[in-house]
């Protein structure tokens, strides 16, 4: 579960924020909490009380009587320890350096912020962060599940549902769509879409030719459809290349 502390004295750039990033997260399908602040002492009391959040956006202008964002972003890193939470300025000023060099945040947003800005906060984050754990998440019925996707060898459709197969040789079933599964989720993840029954995961193909694959988990060869060969070797050959295994 992604937890996110939005801080702004503007409510409503605070409800922008928090509009915007549901949209994002949604999207993404991944589980989340948002905080809003108005006050950059409220969110320092809100750590201090010993709640943790992943991703803060944090504004730098406060009115007289507040802190302000780096004094509570100090506050965060040096009082109370919190070298994990990746932390996003908003601000109206183009000045970087005092902020970039004593407390080390992840982004600067310049005022007005716009969805794009947002959205590449929230995928560098998920791109840089330790603590972002990929995961793929899946629902049954009105309940999300979460599987990493370092566990997961391939996705095998079945009719109606997908079995997720895992390396330990665990398996789970729900009802979803293969292909949209792997636009939305998988592909950022190097999985081949090999077939309309299977997506694998790069890391655990043992061994590769034009028709099959071999996977950790599946005692036989997968298929490789016909009219996805191209493409599959295409992209394997792509993802290899940018790993730095040729």
């Amino acid at each position: 579960m992604l937890k996110i502390a939005v801080c702004d004295d503007d409510t409503k750039q605070v409800a922008f924020l928090e509009q915007t990033l549901a949209g994002i997260l949604g999207g993404l399908g991944r589980p989340f909490t948002i905080a809003p602040f108005v006050s950059s002492g409220d969110l320092c009391r809100s750590l201090e009380s010993g709640e943790r959040y992943h991703l803060i956006f944090l504004d730098v202008e406060f009115p007289e009587g507040d802190i302000n964002g780096v004094q509570a972003a100090r506050h965060i890193r040096q009082a109370l320890r919190d070298n994990t939470a990746s932390i996003v300025y908003i601000s109206r000023v183009k000045s970087r350096d005092d902020f970039l060099f004593k407390t080390r945040p992840m982004d600067f947003l310049i005022k007005p912020l716009s969805r794009g800005d947002i959205e590449e906060a929230v995928l560098t984050y998920f791109d840089t962060s330790p603590a972002a754990e990929r995961e793929f998440v899946y629902k049954k019925g009105r309940t999300s599940h979460m599987a990493r996707i370092k566990d997961i060898a391939y996705l095998e459709a079945r009719g109606r549902k997908i079995v997720i197969h895992q390396i330990d040789g665990t398996k789970d079933d729900f009802y979803g769509a293969l292909k949209d599964l792997y636009e939305q989720q998988l592909k950022q993840h190097d999985f081949l879409f090999i077939h309309a029954a299977f997506a694998v995961n790069y890391d655990h193909i043992t061994a590769a030719d034009y028709t099959s694959l071999r996977v950790s988990g599946s005692p036989q060869p997968l298929p490789v459809s016909q009219t996805r060969r191209n493409e599959v070797r295409s992209r394997y050959a792509a993802i290899t290349k940018r790993r730095g295994l040729v």
